[in-house]
């Protein structure tokens, strides 16, 4: 048995993502370009086949922000509008919760290779807001899971 204690272990094992990146050593995104198109693409599937997701979002009344790092991008969830609306890029609605993270451990949280915790613990995922607010965002999470690996086949940034 390990003598690691559960945070140095979670911090190893995401740190190790941001470390290995792809197999040939590159990041999962080429550019922000790429990045945004597969986002684009999440984030309408979400919306036109998760209702619930939704209402969850329009109901917690939230502006919610997700900052990639390397490569850059920025989403902008707005629950106060009805139809929820997204927007992509710098934004000046203020956030009530702030995600940090970079792409490639986006990449890997979408994929379930690597779960919220590790990566908070790591460093690779920062988040600022109320605590007790962010259950909308681990149900974006959950069900970008479900659909991500399709996604990714279909935007292919590993070629």
């Amino acid at each position: 048995m390990s003598s690691r204690s559960w945070y140095s272990n979670a911090w190893h094992n995401a740190s190790q993502f941001s470390r290995d990146k792809t197999q040939n050593g590159m990041p999962v995104f080429k550019n922000s370009e790429q990045l945004y198109g597969c986002l684009k693409i999440l984030f309408t599937r979400i919306g036109e086949e998760d209702i619930g997701a939704n209402q969850k979002v329009m109901a917690s009344r939230l502006v919610m922000r997700l900052r990639c790092k390397d490569p850059a991008a920025e989403v902008i969830i707005n629950g106060r509008s009805n139809p929820v609306k997204i927007a992509y890029g710098a934004s000046t609605l203020r956030p009530d919760i702030d995600l940090e993270i970079t792409a490639d451990a986006l990449h890997y949280i979408l994929l379930g290779q690597m779960n919220l915790t590790k990566a908070l613990g790591s460093g690779a995922l920062k988040f600022k807001g109320p605590v007790w607010k962010s259950f909308v965002m681990e149900d974006i999470f959950r069900r970008g899971q479900a659909i991500y690996p399709q996604i990714m086949r279909e935007c292919n940034p590993l070629s």
